[in-house]
């Protein structure tokens, strides 16, 4: 399963690299995610990411950082279903709205949860 994390460990440093290099990809997910009720979808994809770093926990190099993901996840998750679509579409809206320069520094967060991920599985 270790192996599992460091792959979603990589694939979170592809997606910080791009949002790095092209800040307006992010743009055009959050226009996505926007529409209708797929904002529930980016919710799904939360929880299925903390199953998998629950269940995956013990069995890396340190568990409690892969486990603190795995919270990070569920509460990811239960905070969209919670808030509901229109709040958290205002939310992106304001965040759309913000200049490119801040794009790229928020696309460090991924970046660094990916290596962290990694180094961490």
């Amino acid at each position: 399963m270790d192996i599992v994390i460091k792959s979603l460990g990589i694939v979170f440093c592809i997606i910080g690299i791009v949002y790095l290099l092209k800040p307006n990809v992010m743009k055009w997910l959050i226009e996505f995610f926007k529409q209708g009720k797929r904002i529930y979808f980016s919710g799904l994809i939360r929880f299925a990411l903390a199953i998998v770093f629950l269940a995956s926990a013990r069995e890396c190099k340190y568990p409690w950082v892969i486990f603190a993901f795995g919270l990070l996840f569920i509460i990811g998750g239960l905070l969209i279903f919670a808030l509901g679509p229109e709040k958290i579409r205002r939310m992106l809206e304001w965040y759309q709205k913000q200049p490119i320069l801040i794009f790229r520094v928020i696309a460090v967060i991924p970046l660094a949860m990916g290596v962290i991920i990694i180094f961490s599985a």
